[in-house]
């Protein structure tokens, strides 16, 4: 089975990858520039530009996909607050060019979404209204609502704060941040006044996995179990690296003034995945011992 991934030089496009890949599937990974990705023989790496509509095509035409998994985005919504117009051209358009692809090539369609459609009074179910409080939640609504209108049969995933190992040449998530400046001694102030349900990322890859084999399709909310701050994600960090919590200060998000609103009760709910893809999130305190262990392994 030929699978493309797409933003396969990011965080979770790198980890979609190389778990796809373990898993036997023939990975086609897309990104820009050159492939920070380790070595496999069934992960082929090809540099595409996904607002081009011609390179869109011509590159899902050669390689006759099973699957598209569409995670790449413009995803900082500081970024696509200020340049709104280079947000649509990533957010909406980008994944317009791969959904008319995906529809003449006849392949399975896998749109990565984001709790940021949603606004506050999370968390929230898969068929919540949404109501997106900023522009990078706006763009990805708009991007949703064209898969729904014109892909019946395509998948929407929707995480929440991933995080997990750092592979090479990745940028390392909220996770790694914290222990690396506990570990040089230095105070930091993480907010304690926004709830979240953090995502493990090989839970998210788990749920891949099922939603491919077992064919399945519409939304499914693939995030972590527990409801908790950045700030208690730090403890949790600190807890267990043996590093000193008394380095982390609670504070609230006025600490931090930011050009765009954030949902102070953020999160989804997991049911529908629970029950439909037996989907079964690592807790966070799990998931921060496995993604520390696998760091260890990756660097030695």
């Amino acid at each position: 089975m030929k699978i493309v991934v797409t933003g396969a030089n990011g965080f979770t496009g790198q980890h979609a990858t190389q778990y796809l890949a373990n898993k036997g599937f023939d990975v086609y990974a897309l990104s820009r520039g050159e492939a920070r990705l380790a070595k496999h023989n069934q992960i082929h790496y090809h540099t595409c530009e996904l607002t081009n509509v011609s390179s869109v095509d011509a590159i899902i035409h050669q390689i006759q996909p099973d699957w598209i998994i569409h995670i790449a985005a413009m995803s900082k919504p500081d970024e696509c607050n200020n340049e709104r117009e280079n947000c649509l051209l990533h957010n909406v358009q980008a994944t317009i060019h791969l959904g008319e692809a995906a529809i003449k090539h006849q392949a399975r369609f896998i749109y990565f979404s984001t709790d940021f459609i949603f606004g506050e009074n999370g968390p929230h179910g898969e068929e919540d209204i949404p109501g997106p409080l900023n522009f990078y939640g706006e763009s990805k609504l708009q991007a949703e609502n064209w898969v729904k209108q014109n892909m019946p049969h395509a998948v929407i995933v929707r995480p929440v704060f991933i995080y997990g190992p750092e592979l090479p040449g990745s940028r390392p998530s909220f996770i790694q941040w914290v222990q690396k400046q506990l570990m040089q001694e230095k105070s930091i102030k993480v907010v304690n006044d926004q709830k979240r349900t953090p995502t493990y990322v090989y839970d998210i890859c788990q749920g891949l996995e099922t939603i491919i084999v077992e064919n399945h399709q519409g939304i499914f909310h693939l995030a972590g179990a527990e409801i908790i701050t950045p700030y208690e994600m730090a403890v949790e960090v600190a807890n267990c690296l043996s590093l000193n919590v008394h380095l982390i200060e609670a504070v609230d998000s006025n600490s931090f003034p930011e050009p765009v609103i954030r949902a102070k009760q953020s999160g989804l709910k997991i049911e529908r995945a629970r029950e439909v893809l037996n989907y079964k999130p690592h807790s966070f305190a799990e998931g921060v011992r496995k993604s520390f262990l696998a760091d260890q392994l990756i660097k030695k």
